[in-house]
């Protein structure tokens, strides 16, 4: 059973920087594709970033690239997600995403419903 666990959320002022993690266990994800997406109150849930995880190739939405990092530890089966310059519009429920089937990058990988499995999230508040 495919199971995510994120972790690292919390408050922070605007400008400081803050890492999740996302631990994923239940099968291989050697050719895996993981993602982050991010929820604000009152709005859809939205893609922030994905990796291939044998490739290691990345994308990123508009709002985050050059602030945000996606990156993933084979030996620790994580996915990590480095955000920096952080901004009150970053305040968000933050989820881990896998789509656990995977043998390629056959999927633009930014929407919800190209992913299979998802975690609980973590909060994270930006105050101005």
């Amino acid at each position: 059973q495919v199971r995510l666990v994120e972790s690292g959320g919390g408050l922070v002022q605007a400008g400081d920087s803050l890492k999740l993690s996302c631990a994923a266990s239940g099968r291989t994800f050697s050719r895996s594709v993981m993602g982050w997406f991010r929820q604000a109150p009152g709005k859809e849930r939205e893609f922030v970033a994905a990796i291939w995880w044998s490739g290691g190739s990345t994308i990123y939405a508009d709002s985050v690239k050059g602030r945000f990092t996606i990156s993933r530890d084979n030996d620790k089966v994580t996915v990590y997600l480095q955000m920096n310059s952080l901004k009150p519009e970053d305040t968000a429920v933050y989820y881990c995403a896998v789509d656990a089937y995977s043998s390629s990058w056959s999927k633009p990988y930014d929407k919800e419903s190209e992913y299979n499995y998802w975690g609980q999230g973590t909060q994270v508040t930006v105050s101005s």
